[in-house]
C-alpha cells in the first residue's frame, strides 16, 4: 500500500488508444506515489477523452483531464478535496445550483461514481453536450449530521461537442434497493452524481409535497402495504429507503394522491438532499388517479362517553410575521389565515370528526407566530380556531391551555409552542385546579414541550376521566440510514424514554387512585418502540395495536405509512368498558400541488377515541 504525499498532483497525457479517443491521464505526484485513493492498483487511469475528428467531434483540449472516478473516490470524501482539477463528461441534467456530468465509459454500480455534480449558478451547458469543466473539489456538507457530497465548485466550462456519447441509466428496480441497509448506503454511493431511473408502473407511496418531492415503490416489490397503496413501516428497518426524484419545474409537477402510478418511466441524475437520495428530475411526470375519499368517524355520540380527538396543528398562529423579527426569514414567515389553514381545520373537527367534546392539539404557536417577541399568549389562536369550528357548524368551544415560559419549551423560535384543549362547555366540564404541566421539574423535559394534565367530567351523567396530551421530543438530528456515522441512530431516543418514563410514573399514580385516564398526542415514535413500552409497562395498553395493521398510520415520512400519535389507556378501562379507536388517513394520503403551500389541515393523520366513563 502506498502513503500519501504532501506534494501536488501533477497530470502528464499519454496515448492509450481509448476506444472514442486517444488521450488517457497519468497522475503523479512530484515527490513519490499518488494520494490514497486516487490510484488504486495502477498509476494509469483512463480520463474522458472526445471523439476522433473523424466521427465529427473535435479533437479534445490541450489541457489534462482527471478521470471523474479518481475525482468521486471510493469513499464518502473525495481524495481529492480542496485540489483543481479539469474532468469531462457528458452533461445529464441540471438543478438550480448547478448541472451534472457523468463519464460514459464508466459503468455503474461498480463500487464508485463516475458522475459528478458542478456547482454553478450563472449558466448551465445543455444537456447531452459533452463538457470540460475545471473547478475546485469539495465534500459538501450540509451540516456534520449530512451525508457528504463530492462537487466542483466550477471555475470554467468548454464545450467540446454538442452531442455527446448517450447515458443509459442504471434502473433502480425492488431487487436494487430492497437490500440490508449497509448495502444501499454503498450501492447509492457508488451512484452519486450518476443518472438513474424509476421503471414505469411505480406506486407512489407518499403524497406530493410543496417541494416537488416524489416517492415510489418500483413494480415487484413484496412490502407490508396500507390499505390504500402504501408501505407500512417495518420494525426491523424503520429508515428504509424508497426512490424519490424531485421535479425542478413545478409547472409540469403534478398533484399526487398516495396509491397512484407512475404511467411513464422517470430518468435523472441522483443527488442527496435533505437525507436521502433524490434524482433531479426535469421532465413531465405522467401520473395515473388515485382518488381519495375525505375520511369521516364511525364513532358516534353514545350516553356516558367522551370523544377525544388528536390534532396536530403544525404551528398554527394567527400572524403574518414580520421577516425583521424572525429567526429565519425562509422558514418561519407563513400566513395560516389567507392559506385557509383555520378553515381547513374547522371543517376537520366539525365534519370529519362529528365535533367531538374534546380536541387535544398539539403545536399551538403564541398570538404573534414566530415573530421573537415577549408574546407567550396563544389567545387569538384559539379565539379564530373556535370561530372557524363555529363557521362549519360546530359548538361554540372553550379552551385552556398553561403557557410555556418564554423560550423554554423548544420548537420554532419565537413560537413558544404549546399543547392545549378545546371542549365543548355542553357536554363536559373542566374540573377545577386540574390543569397542570407534568415534568416541569425534570430534566427529561427541560427545552420541551411539557404534558398538559386536565381532568373532565360529564356535564350530563357520571364519570371522570384524565387526559394527558403530550408531544414529545422530536426525531430531529436523527442519523439514519445514510448518515456519514454508521450505523444510524437516535440521538434524542434517550429522551423521548425519559420523559415517557415521566408520564408514566403519574399514571401509576392514578391507576393507585383508580382513576381513569387516557394519553394521547404526538409520541414522535411508534408503538413497537422503547417510547412507548417505557410509558405502558404492565398496566397500560396502546389502543393503536388494536387498529388492523394496514390502518395503523397517521404520518408518511418519505413513502414510510407510520404511527407516532397513540392512544393509552388502564388494561381494565379496555377489560371492563369499552374503548373504541380509530384513525381518519385521508389527510396523510393527500397531495398539495408542488411550488405551493399545503391547504391540509395538518401534516398529521386524526386519531380519535369514544371512552366510556363511569
Amino acid at each position: 500500500m502506498v502513503s500519501p504525499c504532501s506534494a501536488p498532483v501533477v497530470t502528464d497525457c499519454v496515448d492509450r488508444g481509448s476506444r472514442w479517443g486517444q488521450t488517457e491521464t497519468l497522475l503523479r505526484c512530484r515527490n513519490g506515489p499518488p494520494p490514497v485513493g486516487a490510484v488504486q492498483s495502477e498509476l494509469f487511469s483512463r480520463a474522458i477523452p472526445s471523439r476522433p475528428s473523424s466521427q465529427g467531434y473535435p479533437s479534445p483540449h490541450s489541457r489534462m483531464s482527471t478521470a471523474i472516478h479518481l475525482i468521486q473516490g471510493p469513499d464518502l470524501f473525495s481524495p481529492l478535496d480542496g485540489q483543481i482539477v479539469t474532468t469531462r463528461g457528458v452533461v445529464t441534467g441540471s438543478s438550480r445550483k448547478g448541472f451534472f456530468i457523468q463519464d460514459p465509459d464508466g459503468e455503474a454500480g461498480t463500487g464508485v461514481s463516475h458522475g459528478l455534480f458542478v456547482y454553478e449558478r450563472r449558466r448551465r451547458p445543455t444537456v447531452g453536450s459533452l463538457v470540460e469543466v475545471e473547478g475546485k473539489v469539495l465534500n459538501f456538507q450540509m451540516d456534520p449530521d449530512a451525508r457528504p457530497t463530492t462537487q466542483l465548485s466550477e471555475h470554467s466550462t468548454r464545450v467540446i461537442a454538442d452531442r455527446g456519447p448517450t447515458i443509459e441509466p442504471f434502473w433502480l428496480t425492488a431487487e436494487r434497493v430492497l437490500v440490508e441497509p449497509h448495502e444501499l448506503a454503498v450501492l447509492l454511493n457508488s451512484l452519486e452524481g450518476m443518472l438513474v431511473g424509476v421503471p414505469a408502473g411505480s406506486i407512489f407511496v407518499a403524497p406530493s409535497n410543496a417541494f416537488g418531492d416524489y416517492v415510489v415503490l418500483p413494480p415487484g416489490a413484496d412490502l407490508a402495504r396500507t390499505e390504500h397503496g402504501g408501505v407500512l413501516i417495518d420494525p426491523r428497518m424503520p429508515d428504509r429507503w424508497l426512490p424519490g426524484f424531485r421535479v425542478l419545474s413545478y409547472g409540469d409537477a403534478p398533484l399526487v394522491n398516495v396509491g397512484a402510478e407512475l404511467q411513464k418511466s422517470v430518468v435523472g441524475p441522483l443527488n442527496f438532499r435533505v437525507a436521502s437520495y433524490q434524482m433531479a428530475v426535469e421532465v413531465e411526470v405522467s401520473v395515473g388517479s388515485a382518488d381519495v375519499t375525505v375520511s369521516s368517524t364511525s364513532l358516534a355520540d353514545r350516553d356516558g362517553c367522551v370523544r377525544v380527538l388528536t390534532l396536530n396543528g403544525f404551528n398554527l398562529d394567527t400572524q403574518i410575521e414580520d421577516q425583521t423579527l424572525v429567526n429565519d426569514p425562509r422558514r418561519d414567515v407563513d400566513d395560516d389565515i389567507g392559506d385557509g389553514r383555520f378553515q381547513a381545520l374547522g371543517r376537520a373537527i366539525v365534519k370529519d370528526a362529528a365535533s367531538p367534546c374534546i380536541v387535544a392539539l398539539q403545536e399551538m404557536q403564541d398570538d404573534d407566530g414566530a415573530e421573537l417577541s415577549d408574546v407567550v399568549s396563544a389567545h387569538r389562536t384559539y379565539e379564530r380556531l373556535a370561530l372557524a369550528v363555529v363557521r362549519a357548524g360546530g359548538p361554540k368551544y372553550e379552551w385552556v391551555d398553561i403557557p410555556p415560559e418564554l423560550e423554554a419549551d423548544g420548537g420554532q423560535p419565537g413560537g413558544n409552542i404549546r399543547n392545549a384543549f378545546l371542549f365543548d362547555p355542553n357536554k363536559v366540564r373542566l374540573l377545577d385546579g386540574s390543569l397542570a404541566l407534568l415534568g416541569a421539574n425534570s430534566p427529561a423535559y427541560e427545552g420541551s414541550r411539557k404534558p398538559l394534565v386536565a381532568r373532565f367530567g360529564l356535564v350530563e351523567g357520571q364519570g371522570e376521566i384524565v387526559v394527558i396530551n403530550v408531544h414529545l421530543a422530536s426525531k430531529r438530528h436523527q442519523r439514519g440510514l445514510f448518515a456519514p456515522e454508521q450505523p444510524g441512530f437516535d440521538p434524542r431516543l434517550a429522551i423521548r424514554v425519559q420523559q415517557a418514563e415521566v408520564i408514566g410514573e403519574h399514571l401509576a399514580e392514578l391507576r393507585a387512585q383508580e382513576v381513569d385516564y387516557y394519553v394521547t398526542g404526538d409520541f414522535n415514535d411508534f408503538e413497537f418502540s422503547d417510547t412507548l413500552q417505557a410509558l405502558i409497562r404492565d398496566h397500560s395498553i396502546n389502543l393503536v395495536d388494536e387498529v388492523p395493521p394496514p390502518q395503523r398510520f397517521d404520518y408518511n415520512h418519505r413513502g414510510m405509512s407510520q404511527a407516532l400519535m397513540h392512544a393509552v389507556v388502564a388494561k381494565r378501562q379496555v377489560a371492563n368498558r369499552s374503548a373504541d379507536y380509530e384513525i381518519l388517513h385521508s389527510n396523510a394520503l393527500l397531495g398539495c400541488q408542488p411550488g405551493r403551500e399545503s391547504i391540509k389541515p395538518s401534516d398529521h393523520a386524526y386519531g380519535i377515541a369514544r371512552l366510556q366513563l363511569r
